[in-house]
């Protein structure tokens, strides 16, 4: 067995899931060395719990003792052999991080609001049922912004999370937490949520792979809800194969959740092995590149569609006349439906409850523990959500937008009769600082221009990375028809492919050195290369 002394856990950590998992088969390291590993470089450079000083904050909660004696259960069936070993799951072992929108029995689930701050689910969300089933060890429970409403992790009640890439930008968000901990090398694999970019745009900023897969694909069962129709788990990584590996492992129908599909989803690992590109139609979506895209976007977006063009793909560019309404219809939508599913969270029947000073009746109670437990951003969505709903206005407003999405859905039909896949920049910028955006909020809502479409189209959506602009990553995405995942996975993956031969490096290879935050390292845990050169500056 090789041990640590020849494969360094700096070494170790910067596998992709999917050669760890093979050394893992293979006995050449162990579970618990890898998990240890993470944990170690989690300790080096995430910072404080609280969100405070100079670290990256991807996680709210670390679990280490579970995830250590689930990777001991992992090294122990594999070293007794036998039909138990064999049944394994090929992921068993490689550690995983979870957003903590999704519960968890064990640890806390907070959604990153003092309404939800220190609970303790009774029960495993359905995603998790399979992660454990499988024995991947649970990191612990990543940042997001609050119930997942934002574009930049910066809505938490727990503290901002830092893009590893620059700490003093954000990662994007809902779900930046997730991100982060992939980009840092904190975590090979970590579940994201997705209702209008939150896997995508944070894939994006920080270099990474998200994928939202095609609404009812994965259940959501288990997962706070912030707008029914528009939410869906998915996986965040490093490769493509990681992640259709991941999708494969969670996805599946589920009688628990009304909206899971009835087939499951086969084959997305073995499409992004393809690679081939000859004959696959792709179309170029005239309304997401121009006008509000960063020049450096752009240019890494139109390389990338030269790149497939040269490896045999078929590049028109096809037209959705509506997604110019996309974003307006969007946040009609899902604050009306935010302001439905959040009117639990009143102190009486769910969430923690503020009492008024002497006292005070059921109504004073219940406008206590909103007005205390609910951030500026989830207040802002549930007003405008209730308004959108209110007798005289739902009619001129939810409703209109609605027939909107319905217009969007045929953009989509029609256009996945010309072509297989559809490209676009992922972000239109890339990864912006700190507080730029947080007094402008439909400055931070155009952030998810190019992602929102998928959602209200109930389509999925990848976003790989795709070089540099000025030093940060850029993104792009693919989406695909309702259940046309594994064409996704093979798009994406061809893409990824040549551009990894052309950079000479894997672009997760090419993450900027942390030092700044890991002076303090254990032993055996170092820095990414500072080796970013990928795609040109602009």
């Amino acid at each position: 067995m090789t041990d640590l002394t020849e494969l360094s856990a700096n070494e170790l950590i910067k596998l992709t899931a999917l050669q760890m998992a093979e050394r893992l088969r293979a006995g050449e390291i162990t579970s618990v060395q890898l998990t240890q590993a993470h944990l170690d470089r989690i300790a080096a450079v995430d910072g404080p719990a609280d969100g405070q000083g100079t670290g990256v904050h991807a996680f709210l909660h670390v679990n280490t003792e579970e995830a250590l004696a689930v990777a001991a259960e992992v090294d122990a069936i594999r070293a007794a052999g036998g039909t138990a070993a064999q049944d394994l799951h090929p992921l068993a072992g490689v550690p995983i991080a979870v957003k903590d929108l999704i519960v968890t029995i064990g640890q806390p689930t907070t959604a990153a609001s003092k309404m939800l701050e220190g609970w303790m689910s009774p029960y495993d969300a359905t995603v998790v049922e399979k992660i454990r089933a499988a024995k991947l060890p649970i990191l612990g429970k990543t940042n997001l912004d609050e119930f997942a409403m934002g574009s930049s992790t910066e809505h938490s009640a727990f503290g901002d999370t830092r893009n590893p890439w620059d700490l003093d930008r954000t990662p994007g968000g809902s779900g930046g937490g997730s991100a982060a901990a992939v980009a840092a090398y904190m975590a090979p694999l970590a579940l994201g949520t997705d209702t209008g970019g939150s896997i995508r745009q944070p894939g994006a900023v920080t270099g990474t792979v998200g994928a939202k897969p095609t609404y009812g694909a994965v259940s959501r069962y288990g997962v706070i809800a912030m707008a029914s129709s528009l939410d869906q788990v998915g996986p965040v990584t490093r490769t493509v194969s990681d992640a259709a590996a991941l999708q494969e492992l969670i996805s599946g129908h589920d009688p628990k959740d009304s909206t899971s599909l009835p087939e499951p989803m086969d084959g997305l690992l073995e499409a992004a092995r393809n690679g081939e590109l000859a004959g696959l139609r792709i179309g170029i979506i005239a309304e997401l590149e121009g006008e509000g895209f960063q020049e450096g976007v752009l240019a890494r977006f139109q390389e990338s569609v030269q790149v497939l063009k040269d490896a045999g793909a078929e590049v028109s560019e096809v037209s959705c006349p509506h997604l110019g309404y996309a974003l307006g219809a969007y946040y009609l939508i899902m604050p009306s439906e935010v302001s439905s599913n959040l009117a639990k969270f009143d102190g009486v029947r769910f969430g923690n409850r503020v009492v008024p000073e002497g006292g005070g009746t059921i109504e004073q109670v219940m406008g206590a523990t909103r007005a205390a437990g609910f951030g500026d951003e989830v207040k802002r969505r549930i007003i405008l959500g209730t308004y959108a709903l209110s007798a005289g206005y739902y009619d001129a407003y939810y409703g209109s937008a609605q027939k909107v999405r319905t217009l969007i859905q045929r953009d989509f039909a029609a256009a996945f009769e010309q072509v297989d896949v559809l490209i676009s920049p992922t972000s239109p910028v890339t990864a912006f600082p700190l507080g730029e955006k947080l007094d402008d909020p439909v400055a931070m809502y155009n952030n998810d221009i190019a992602t929102i479409p998928a959602n209200l189209a109930g389509i999925p959506g990848i976003s790989v990375p795709a070089g540099l602009s000025e030093g940060l990553p850029v993104g792009i995405q693919f989406l695909a028809p309702a259940r046309g995942d594994a064409t996704m996975y093979r798009a994406a993956a061809a893409l990824e492919s040549r551009l990894e031969e052309a950079w000479g490096t894997p672009f997760w290879a090419q993450a900027p050195d942390l030092a700044a935050v890991s002076e303090a390292a254990p032993a055996g845990v170092g820095n990414a290369p500072a080796t970013a050169t990928a795609g040109g500056e602009n």
